[in-house]
């Protein structure tokens, strides 16, 4: 079996990561492009308006104290010398009217343009990646990994890999830009304040990158704790029979609670930390606005800075930049979330898919149905053999059965031949070719199924049995329902077959929803028919309907039928018999009757059951 996924605590270069991430950020370059513009345009005029507003201030106090220093307009322009102060004030307040709402206006296109990149674009996209993946992943796969933990990664994984293009790339270019922008306004305003005030920032920077780090591995368990969750959710919903049949809702609240409580106390335990952080980088920056009172006041009252286009604008500054500092957190935050994520999500990309069809790979067209298995060897993991040495040949349109108890390897069995699996050792074949060798899809397409546990879509009933041949027609359709023995319930149902089935085909019953299966195993008319256990759901009454029903189906092509019934068994041109996964017994019914063996008592015991029960006794009281 293959290794199941690992968890996101798996060490991972994390600069490898970072390089797949921006490769796939690569991908769309030019809604990046385009957000980053955006948001530098934001920037500049969120400084223009900064400095207009100093510009008034300087307005203000000078036509009030006449001796105070003159306003500086930018470019050295000059008003016209009839502007009175209130006129240049109600200029100035036009062009702020008009910057802020071009920056409402920018906000706006900013967010659209991100939304669409990171909603309609990366997570679509990732998503349908993640989802086309998963089809091409073999059952191997799906037995070595939880679903709960392959669900999560394709919906919450996702949406935080989104992050890394947002709130890391975009949002770290705008910050490395944003600071450059101010840190040269604020030496251009006056260097000594500006090295004064900015003193601490290595510490908040060093703060900031340590603390991201320190918040890595709660990120990774907390996207392990949600996998438990939706786990326990994911069984909670499909095992809601067994849970009410032994009554143990209680138990089953307490468990989901204890799991719930687990992600909400890991969670706590981020937020406690998070909101420890904020305040104490909040602090550091407001020591950094009141050495800019200080110093700055000093020198406004020197007479050396203005007090709206120099103190008044460097405070603004300072506070801007104090808030881009403070992002650091946000962003390498960001950062440790999607390389969590991108971590789970790549494991799902980069698994290896084991069942492909060769470069070269031949076309089977229609099968005539000859199957052969030549010293077939298979295991899920090394040390467990499945099967071993199986040899055995079946022509066009005979019918092979297969009993053996559960673990004997009967559905492993099966399940090589349309390269559900690849064999350990040996070979498959299909009317002489390796099945390796064939086109996977080609294959398939001449081997119909009806699994043992039979699974139904929650859409028509009509849709459901043409699932495999999707473009049947209605006649067709309704033609397998009658072999499988399923047209007279059909009809009954509401809508006949329009009806819309439930989630997996809730409402009806086991009997019906295997006939549905077989009914869809039959539509495809295939060269080889496989039933595992196909009547284990279905009343004596009810199997002899359907086995006289598929007489007429399983003529002229090769069916293996996975049986424990003699009333199944007995019909087949050849009986297998596996124990620990090696053929113990071949032959038919009478000649393995005749023979002491495995199923000689299996038929005995079931001849003496069905005897006792016609004549009202137990087995036990039977001679």
């Amino acid at each position: 079996m293959n290794a199941p996924l690992p968890s996101a605590s798996t060490e991972t270069s994390s600069a490898h990561l970072v390089r797949r991430l921006v490769g796939m950020a690569w991908r769309y370059r030019g809604a990046c492009v385009r957000a980053i513009a955006m948001q530098v345009a934001l920037i500049a005029l969120g400084l223009l308006l900064l400095s207009m507003m100093g510009l008034g201030v300087d307005i203000i106090r000078h036509a009030v104290q006449p001796d105070s220093p003159a306003p500086r307009f930018p470019f050295a322009w000059v008003p016209p010398a009839d502007w009175t102060a209130r006129g240049q004030v109600a200029v100035l307040a036009g062009a702020m009217v008009v910057a802020a709402l071009l920056r409402a206006l920018l906000a706006y296109g900013y967010g659209m343009v991100v939304a669409r990149l990171l909603q309609a674009e990366i997570v679509v996209d990732l998503r349908r990646r993640v989802y086309d993946k998963l089809q091409r992943l073999s059952f191997r796969f799906f037995d070595a990994n939880a679903s709960a933990g392959i669900i999560n990664r394709v919906t919450g994984d996702v949406q935080n890999v989104r992050l890394f293009v947002d709130g890391v790339i975009i949002q770290g270019l705008v910050l490395t830009l944003s600071l450059l922008v101010f840190l040269a306004y604020m030496l251009h305003l006056h260097a000594g304040l500006t090295l004064v005030c900015l003193a601490s920032t290595p510490v908040l920077v060093l703060s900031s990158l340590v603390f991201a780090a320190f918040m890595k591995q709660p990120y990774a368990q907390s996207r392990d704790l949600v996998d438990a969750l939706v786990g326990t959710l994911s069984e909670h919903v499909q095992g809601v029979q067994v849970v009410k049949g032994f009554a143990r809702e209680d138990a089953e609240v307490r468990k989901f609670a204890a799991a719930n409580a687990a992600v909400r106390d890991q969670q706590r335990g981020i937020f406690w930390r998070i909101s420890l952080f904020g305040p104490a980088m909040g602090f550091l920056t407001q020591l950094n606005l009141v050495l800019a009172l200080a110093y700055g006041g000093y020198l406004v009252i020197g007479g050396e800075l203005a007090l709206g286009t120099g103190l008044m604008v460097f405070t603004g500054l300072l506070q801007q930049w104090s808030g881009q500092v403070g992002n650091i957190v946000t962003i390498t935050n960001s950062l440790q979330q999607s390389l969590i994520s991108a971590r789970r999500v790549f494991e799902v990309l980069d698994a290896p898919i084991e069942i492909a069809s060769l470069a070269d790979a031949q076309r089977l067209g229609k099968a005539r149905g000859e199957l052969a298995f030549e010293q077939v060897d298979f295991a899920y993991t090394a040390d467990a053999p499945v099967l071993r040495q199986v040899s055995f040949s079946a022509r066009p349109g005979q019918v092979v059965a297969i009993l053996g108890a559960t673990g004997s390897g009967k559905t492993s069995l099966m399940g090589l031949i349309p390269r559900f699996y690849d064999p350990t050792a040996g070979r498959v074949l299909v009317d002489g070719v390796d099945v390796r060798m064939l086109a996977v899809d080609d294959l398939r397409r001449n081997v119909g199924i009806v699994f043992q546990e039979s699974f139904l879509f929650s859409n028509t009933v009509a849709a459901n049995i043409a699932f495999g041949h999707p473009e049947a027609t209605r006649a067709q359709i309704e033609a397998a329902a009658r072999i499988a023995c399923a047209h007279d319930f059909v009809s009954a149902l509401p809508h006949g077959y329009d009806t819309v089935l439930g989630e997996a085909g809730i409402g009806l019953s086991g009997g019906q929803r295997q006939r549905l299966s077989i009914a869809r195993a039959l539509l495809l008319e295939p060269s080889i028919l496989l039933l595992d256990d196909p009547t284990a759901a279905i009343d004596p009454e009810t199997e002899r309907d359907i086995l006289q029903a598929m007489d007429q189906a399983i003529a002229g092509r090769t069916t293996l039928i996975v049986a424990h019934r003699v009333s199944t068994l007995r019909r087949a041109d050849l009986i297998l018999v596996l124990e620990d996964g090696a053929i113990v017994q071949r032959g038919t019914h009478a000649e393995l009757m005749a023979t002491h063996g495995p199923y000689q008592r299996v038929a005995r015991l079931q001849l003496s059951d069905r005897d006792a029960l016609a004549s009202g006794a137990s087995p036990e009281q039977q001679p």
